[in-house]
């Protein structure tokens, strides 16, 4: 259980963004709060990825090394694409 305490223009935003949705106001929080997370989660996710392969990738003189990850630009897909 999670209990909020908000003023009311604050209240009124909300409201106003989860008619817009179709939702109630909780579940707009609730939703928006699990997307945060999830968004959070991701970039940490490919923050470690990219910290373990990225000493891979370096030559001993510290030039990026030859190969898929040194040739193609980084291409992310923002997190939150797909949720609505």
């Amino acid at each position: 259980m999670l209990s909020l305490r908000i003023d009311g223009e604050l209240l009124d935003r909300l409201r106003s963004h989860a008619a817009k949705r179709g939702m109630s106001v909780q579940d707009y929080v609730v939703r928006t709060l699990i997307r945060e997370d999830f968004d959070e989660r991701f970039k940490t996710a490919v923050d470690e990825t990219e910290r373990f392969y990225g000493a891979a990738d370096r030559t001993a003189d510290g030039d990026e090394a030859a190969g898929p990850a040194a040739a193609s630009p980084r291409d992310h897909v923002r997190p939150s694409a797909g949720i609505a």
